[in-house]
């Protein structure tokens, strides 16, 4: 029975999906991914028709749109020119929120994809789904060697004791500032802030009159990201892992203190808030307007490149309390999955795909290509990636933050199967925060229970 509630509660949860991706989420790599154009892509191999023998067509969803969808194309027509027994069609589904309601509508058929790309908040529920195949079925068949991969990326999606996806796109926050602007506040350009104290201290030199001198984005994945500097639990039984969440803790200490912080430096007018857009404060930054800013690495080409020759942009650690001793950051982007409603044959070629993308020179050639991290440790010795570091030394920061981030259940990541309404719940209490509607803790207490109702109707509807 509860088999079938899970089931049948998936057209409800796809439905309310459409709403909260209606609602104006960021465009950003961590929680969405902008849902524009978008093409099919599917190579013949000649190859298998001068043999004779049909190889096995894959279909992949993703949800890489503009210069990320060519690179993913890329990917495939490269792999597709390799070899003659497997071809891969990508697919573009869409926002990371409308491919995953794609995929619950087509559950329970032969209608979806072999493989799929799904954001990291996607992950509770794929696995509470049994729609899919752990990766870690084929690692031990195969005797693939993880260790080659990046353990604090690999310890996002290890759940459970095993690994049931394969991270593909990944990246992290980070401070983006003005070099030049320092300079002339009398700020030391090769010492960025490093706590929300030194922060706020540095927005309040930065700023002119009526001019703040940083914008921060009404973004959940940050409020995330700053739990884990203090490391702190999202939610409750070791942040989801050593049991089913059942309490949201955004209501927490931790939590309270993010947002006094954040709304005493927006009501004394030294950083601004533009909205939900991560793209509206990169802009600001862009133009000289503001000179810090939070975003994802994988943003850092196109500020890099939107900036140009104005100013010098430099790169440092997610600022976090000075009273945070241990920590990190979180992993965000999306990772792979390979569907068990599909025959063996078509599985293990899914894996066979995977191995491909996850090989040094294609993680390279993706990382220089996107602007995300390698997930393979020795991509960073082929020369294309090299080049593309000296090209764009900024990028060290981010890897630095990675190996820097202390292992433990926050920095490991929350799981709960409502992610993504909970960011929704997430950012309206900080927009009533920003604009004076509510106190911190007030506005944190009531998203806290919100949140936690939400997982509380979803494990109801959960198969155990």
């Amino acid at each position: 029975m509860k088999r079938f509630r899970f089931k049948s509660m998936l057209l409800v949860m796809a439905a309310l999906m459409v709403v909260i991706a209606g609602c104006g989420g960021n465009g950003n790599d961590a929680g969405s991914s902008a849902a524009t154009g978008g093409t099919n892509t599917r190579s013949d191999n000649s190859a298998s028709a001068s043999s004779g023998k049909k190889p096995i067509h894959l279909t992949w969803w993703h949800s890489m749109s503009g210069a990320n969808e060519k690179a993913i194309n890329e990917l495939v027509s490269d792999f597709n020119a390799s070899q003659s027994d497997i071809e891969v069609e990508a697919v573009f589904q869409g926002s990371y929120d409308e491919s995953l309601n794609k995929l619950k509508a087509s559950m329970g058929s032969n209608s979806g994809p072999d493989l799929i790309q799904v954001y990291e908040i996607g992950s509770k529920f794929m696995i509470d789904s049994r729609e899919i195949t752990p990766v870690q079925k084929f690692i031990d068949e195969d005797g693939y060697d993880l260790s080659q991969l990046e353990p604090n990326i690999i310890r996002y999606y290890t759940i459970g004791g095993q690994l049931n996806a394969m991270p593909f796109n990944t990246s992290n926050p980070i401070l983006y500032y003005n070099k030049d602007a320092f300079k002339a506040a009398g700020l030391d350009p090769e010492n960025p802030p490093k706590t929300f104290e030194e922060f706020e201290a540095a927005a309040t030199a930065l700023s002119k009159k009526g001019q703040p001198g940083a914008a921060i984005a009404v973004y959940a994945w940050l409020i995330e990201q700053w739990f884990a500097s203090q490391n702190a639990d999202y939610v409750n039984n070791g942040n989801g892992r050593e049991a089913d969440a059942t309490e949201s803790l955004l209501a927490s200490e931790a939590g309270v203190n993010i947002l006094e912080w954040w709304k005493r430096m927006v009501d004394n007018g030294v950083v601004a808030n533009l909205g939900r857009k991560t793209d509206d404060t990169d802009a600001a930054f862009a133009a000289g307007q503001v000179a810090m800013t939070l975003n994802s690495t994988a943003a850092l080409r196109n500020i890099v490149g939107a900036v140009g020759d104005k100013f010098e942009v430099g790169t440092a650690f997610l600022p976090r309390p000075a009273s945070a001793k241990e920590g990190g950051v979180i992993v965000g982007g999306a990772s792979l999955y390979i569907m068990n409603n599909k025959s063996e044959e078509e599985q293990k070629a899914a894996w066979e795909f995977i191995k491909y993308v996850t090989s040094p020179a294609a993680q390279a050639k993706w990382s220089v290509n996107t602007g995300y991290f390698p997930i393979t440790k020795a991509a960073y010795d082929e020369q294309v990636l090299k080049d593309n570091m000296a090209k764009y030394p900024q990028f060290q920061t981010a890897v630095d933050q990675l190996h820097a981030s202390t292992e433990s259940t926050a920095t490991s990541g929350a799981l709960m199967g409502v992610f993504p309404e909970a960011r929704q719940f997430v950012e309206g209490a900080i927009e009533e925060v920003l604009n004076g509607q509510k106190p911190p803790k007030q506005a944190m207490e009531d998203a806290a229970k919100q949140i936690t109702e939400k997982i509380k109707q979803y494990n109801a509807t959960v198969q155990k």
